[in-house]
């Protein structure tokens, strides 16, 4: 494994960290005043204006649809380990993400539809979230059932004549209030007498099909994640066509594979720009404050904890690094631990970077003052979302001891010879 970037993603790294500094930096506290605005007249639904003002000088900078790669429709995408340092770049300032087209869930489910959809499919929703002219919910987690085995989602998708008929309740469907969302892809079941594996599918259902209701907004700590935000679905006799299926019935756990995988690494090195910023503001902060007459950064507390920071980072920056290799040369299949490893070990990591940086800033931390008590919030619930830690240490185990279970068995069948 190469442990330096090609000249093209150096260049790509230059020309994001420039427009960072000139673009968004700036605006942060344009952004929160924007949305501060919608909130005062009783919807914070309504798109922020600086991020709309800043996606044409993103795609005239060259840094659009970055996340996409080996698709004929966004040449520029880059694979996993390219885009990994980008991806980065932009976790810094959570928001900045979908001025380059490369925000979560519409990346996950441009990267299902560019791998699964037929080109039907691909014409009518991929296009336009390519273009950034709408966006996209995943409807899969269930409020009457413990979602993180998924075997246990309860939708029902019944095929009626020469369509499909909806019915269920959804929730944590991240996107669903912004008024551009069009489209969900929601996963349910077809067939509930099939195998344990093959009852599941996921179908593309339009936001404004009628029987769809948004019943609530879900708020995260008290926060609202306005414009974005998490939000309960209802599906009541919601009728789409038949053609509205991906990939085929009872296949809906191998487009879950395919989809949470970039999605969970998305999220992962996302993580890793916000422990990068929690680091950065907690040095600043102990340089700049003065306790019992000196700057708190003299004391060894401190110096343990940047340690340990700076350690952290690293170490969990090359598993990241390494889980994105891996899908990019063997399969995120074969990939799998690695990726559940990071799932865990990246959250973690951050929560505990951003608990010092935290507790660096006093009673500032927690306020709204500065962005570490929402970074906090939103780093607590990756811990959950994409799967919960226990869920992936399961799968982890699993797999460690299963490779050791097959070298044992091997190591008894082995014959054994004797010298002379």
């Amino acid at each position: 494994m190469e442990f330096d970037f090609s000249p093209h993603v150096r260049e790509l790294q230059s020309r994001l960290l420039r427009f960072l500094d000139e673009h968004i930096v700036p605006n942060e506290s344009t952004y929160e005043q924007q949305i501060a605005a919608h909130r005062r007249n009783g919807n914070p639904w309504v798109p922020v204006q600086i991020i709309e003002d800043l996606k044409p000088k993103a795609r005239a900078a060259g840094l659009w649809n970055l996340f996409l790669p080996r698709s004929p429709r966004a040449p520029q995408g880059l694979s996993n380990l390219e885009y990994a340092p980008l991806c980065e770049i932009m976790g810094r300032i959570p928001w900045s993400a979908e001025v380059f087209n490369c925000s979560a869930p519409d990346t996950g489910n441009m990267e299902t539809i560019e791998r699964y959809g037929s080109e039907a499919q691909k014409d009518q929703w991929l296009e336009p979230l390519l273009a950034g002219q709408i966006r996209s919910a995943f409807l899969m987690t269930e409020p009457a059932v413990a979602s993180s085995d998924a075997t246990n989602i309860e939708c029902s998708i019944r095929r009626e004549g020469n369509g499909y008929v909806i019915n269920g309740r959804k929730w944590w469907s991240s996107g669903a209030n912004d008024p551009r969302c069009k489209v969900y892809i929601l996963m349910g079941k077809t067939n509930p007498d099939a195998g344990k594996h093959e009852q599941q599918s996921m179908i593309l259902v339009p936001s404004d099909a009628p029987g769809v209701t948004v019943m609530r907004h879900l708020p995260v700590f008290g926060y609202d994640d306005a414009p974005h935000g998490h939000a309960e679905v209802d599906l009541e006799n919601v009728r789409v066509p038949a053609d509205s299926l991906l990939l085929g019935e009872g296949r809906g756990f191998e487009i879950a594979q395919g989809r949470l995988g970039p999605g969970r690494i998305h999220h992962c090195m996302r993580s890793i720009g916000v422990a990068e910023r929690a680091l950065e503001l907690m040095c600043k902060r102990l340089n700049a404050r003065i306790a019992f007459g000196k700057p708190i950064s003299s004391q060894s507390v401190w110096h343990e904890r940047i340690a340990e920071s700076r350690c952290l980072i690293d170490q969990a920056r090359l598993l990241v690094l390494k889980a994105a290799y891996m899908m990019d040369t063997v399969g995120n299949k074969i990939a799998r631990k690695e990726i559940a490893m990071i799932k865990v070990i990246v959250p973690n990591m951050t929560l505990k970077v951003l608990d010092w940086a935290i507790q660096a800033h006093g009673g500032g931390g927690v306020s709204d003052e500065f962005p570490l008590a929402k970074l906090w919030a939103g780093q607590r619930t990756l811990r959950l979302a994409d799967g919960p830690d226990e869920v992936h240490r399961n799968a982890i185990a699993k797999l460690e001891l299963a490779q050791h279970l097959q070298q044992s068995q091997e190591a008894v069948e082995m014959p054994i010879t004797r010298g002379r």
